[in-house]
């Protein structure tokens, strides 16, 4: 097996990205768990991983990975409606909402905002 670099690093994170994209998220976790074992810190990487673990639904490793992500970078708006998504998808709307909520006070995007189910001109 070859040597593991930097840039084979960033080669293989692009290459998860389109794998995620073309619909293979086992390939992308496959490729992107050496990336984030050389680099535990990065954050892209990780909700990558997040993204690819959501949609091949494994639910559990995709919720983990959102909230480390969060304790990263606790205003990412992504992070908060993925994981929302997440929480929506094994029936927690609890959480679900809480974070949809959030998501929307970051970032109103019309998608984030319809989802936190309340009205944002009461602000």
């Amino acid at each position: 097996m070859a040597e593991s670099t930097p840039e084979t690093h960033v080669i293989d994170f692009r290459a998860a990205e389109q794998l995620l994209a073309a619909r293979d998220p086992l390939g992308a976790v496959k490729l992107l768990d050496s990336v984030v074992a050389a680099h535990p810190e990065n954050t892209a990487a990780r909700l990558l991983r997040a993204r690819a673990f959501f949609a091949a639904a494994q639910l559990r490793a995709a919720e983990l990975e959102f909230q480390l992500v969060l304790e990263r970078e606790p205003d990412n708006a992504f992070a908060h409606f993925a994981l929302a998504r997440t929480y929506e998808r094994t029936a927690r709307p609890d959480q679900a909402v809480r974070h949809f909520r959030l998501a929307a006070a970051l970032d109103p995007k019309p998608e984030y905002v319809e989802a936190a189910r309340f009205d944002v001109d009461d602000a």
